[in-house]
């Protein structure tokens, strides 16, 4: 599916309102049509309101905003320990293998399905992130011959270093994208 397509961008949205609009696309269908065609025209509501189940489905299995906020406050108070500790048993309840890693850049290696990904995550915490760690990973995704990089930040990176990370296909892990992997770890132990 595309991304801005509609069905992807009410997919992202919250589920009622998908629902409205398969309720307005099935009454403008019977005010408009004839009551021989009408019911026929109401079926192309279907779509939407099988998008809206499964947007409902999806929003009621993701954690609450205040679940987000308080792993985001707890991940950003751990000490590394824990916090490589946490990321690994993340990882591993995604189905990844993973490998700490002793090298400059690069901090853990995960693979699946025949994919390989190097994390740099030791600068979590970090209040500014500039380009030399993503360089410092870009090297160590070179010399571990991996597929892709994650970069982890808690703070969002600056406008030009997340530019030259988008540039250089760094996937960079947010807060919320922290909050929401140490979440699924959380409901599988």
């Amino acid at each position: 599916m595309a991304e801005n397509s509609l069905f992807a961008i009410l997919m992202r949205s919250r589920w009622w309102i998908s629902f409205a609009i398969c309720a307005a696309v099935v009454l403008v269908s019977l005010a408009v049509f004839p009551k021989d065609i009408s019911p026929f025209a109401a079926l192309g509501a279907f779509p939407f309101f099988i998008v809206g189940c499964m947007a409902l489905y999806k929003q009621m299995r993701a954690p609450s905003p205040a679940r987000l906020q308080a792993l985001q406050e707890q991940a950003s108070q751990q000490s590394w320990a824990d916090f490589s500790a946490q990321l690994q048993a993340a990882w591993q309840a995604e189905g990844y293998e993973v490998q700490r890693l002793n090298q400059p850049g690069a901090d853990l290696k995960l693979a699946r399905n025949g994919q390989s990904c190097v994390v740099s995550a030791r600068r979590w915490k970090a209040a500014a992130h500039g380009q030399e760690p993503l360089r410092e990973l870009l090297a160590a995704r070179a010399q571990q011959q991996a597929d892709q990089a994650i970069y982890v930040a808690m703070q969002a990176l600056g406008e030009n270093t997340a530019a030259w990370a988008t540039k250089n296909e760094i996937i960079v892990l947010d807060a919320k994208g922290v909050a929401l992997l140490l979440s699924k770890a959380a409901k599988q132990a």
